[in-house]
């Protein structure tokens, strides 16, 4: 008894696809935007990025000077 029950709140729920025809979402649940890369590394990149750019133009200083 429960697993047709069950099956019948499944199938009222997913009822409404049958007449979507491609505009079917992949799931139902709501799925969060979250960015490849944590902040951490974000944080790690730019530190590694313009610390090394701020060496090169210390370094091309001191090569004209």
């Amino acid at each position: 008894m429960v697993a047709t029950q069950r099956m019948r709140a499944a199938s009222e729920k997913h009822s409404k696809n049958v007449t979507q025809r491609g505009n079917v979402a992949k799931s139902l649940k709501p799925q969060e935007e979250s960015s490849p890369v944590g902040p951490w590394l974000l944080g790690l990149f730019i530190f590694v990025v313009c610390g090394s750019a701020l060496f090169e133009i210390i370094q091309h200083i001191r090569a004209f000077a």
